[in-house]
């Protein structure tokens, strides 16, 4: 015989899904809405160490997940971290799982390749798709997930100029996985973020840029008994009074406050403050103290400038901009922590793994005649 109870709102978990184009601020607007919720958070990272640059936000702990982006491999990172006693976990990004390395569009290219049948091919990968959506709906964490979107370029006049804009579109992500979550999102470059489905009611038709505000109050949204009035909640900052009470009491137990401002963006990080220790108090930083730094805590500056080369798509460090610059010196500040220190190790001897052999190297600036032959030892 089935065992029903009476259902309550308060013993759900939270699943939220945000997505949006490179730069839009889907990590930030992660961890805010996170730390708006309160308690442990945990994230897995996909994009190699980029959710650790945000540690000046507080305390939250990393995994991090290397190609083949397996879906077995965050399912057992969220079964991990049901284990350890995290109450929020935040998947950056859900989009490898799908169209990373070794995930599941790359999996069924490889079953179709040899045996020809696409629709066969989908009998072995939809089940592991199916794993991983069991994985998050199960959980016993809040879940937050961040996915890219496709993108798509439109032309517009303003003022009389034509420009051409870049548009997030679906998430790139199996059809229909948005509608797995309570909450999803969409987030443009300029940070604007829209609900495209939405079980609060709080979100309908509003634009807003996330913020722990946001977080609290979808807490307290989880915690408060379900209302009439909600069906008809006219907006985002005008709950009914017992839920404006509930957030009073989420952000005093979560040492958060009532408003909070709005989220600083990804590509616009806050100014640095005063740097202590690692690189100096002086605040003077440039490229050339950040890598004295670098040699002072025994990592490999090639593989460290390999990584800054990657992350914001520049060739040497002296075209490291002021914000980009001051974000690195955050993120060497934060290694004097022996497990940030570690991590950052890892992620560096992953870039390393990368890196072709210095023969491919010189092979390929020979080709293109950037260097000549000599200065890789061969005859004038």
């Amino acid at each position: 015989m089935a065992n029903f109870h009476k259902a309550e709102r308060k013993k759900g978990k939270l699943r939220l899904g945000l997505a949006g184009p490179a730069g839009a601020g889907k990590t930030y607007s992660a961890l805010l809405l996170a730390f708006g919720m309160g308690g442990r958070i945990a994230m897995i990272d996909t994009e190699r160490g980029s959710g650790e640059l945000y540690s000046h936000l507080g305390d939250y702990d990393c995994c991090t997940i290397t190609p083949p982006f397996e879906p077995k491999k965050y399912v057992e990172a969220i079964r991990d971290a049901e284990k350890m006693g995290y109450e929020i976990v935040i998947i950056d990004s859900l989009t490898h799982a799908w169209a990373g390395q070794g995930g599941l569009l790359d999996l069924h290219g490889h079953i179709s390749d040899k045996g020809g049948n696409t629709w066969a091919a989908w009998r072995r990968v939809t089940p592991q798709h199916n794993e991983l959506v069991d994985a998050l709906l199960q959980s016993s964490c809040h879940i937050i997930a961040t996915m890219r979107s496709k993108m798509e370029y439109a032309q517009s006049e303003e003022s009389g100029k034509k420009t051409v804009k870049k548009l997030g579109m679906s998430p790139i992500q199996r059809d229909g996985m948005e509608y797995e979550f309570t909450v999803f999102m969409d987030i443009d470059l300029n940070h604007s973020a829209s609900s495209t489905k939405d079980r609060t009611t709080m979100f309908d038709g509003k634009f807003f840029t996330p913020s722990k505000e946001t977080g609290i109050m979808l807490m307290a949204w989880l915690n408060s008994p379900a209302t009439e009035e909600e069906a008809t909640r006219p907006s985002i900052t005008a709950q009914p009074t017992e839920l404006q009470e509930q957030v009073k009491k989420t952000a005093a137990a979560t040492q958060q406050p009532a408003t909070v401002p709005a989220a600083p963006t990804e590509t616009q990080p806050p100014a640095a403050t005063t740097l202590k220790g690692t690189i100096g108090g002086n605040g003077n930083v440039n490229y050339k103290t950040i890598l004295e730094a670098v040699t002072a805590l025994e990592l490999s500056k090639n593989n460290y400038e390999q990584y800054c080369f990657k992350r914001y798509g520049i060739r040497s460090l002296e075209e490291l901009s002021s914000d980009q610059t001051k974000e690195q010196a955050k993120l060497i500040d934060s290694l004097k922590r022996p497990d940030r220190l570690q991590s950052f190790r890892e992620i560096l001897g992953v870039i390393e793994a990368e890196q072709p052999p210095l023969s491919q190297l010189a092979a390929a600036a020979m080709a293109q005649n950037q260097i000549p032959q000599a200065a890789v030892g061969a005859p004038a």
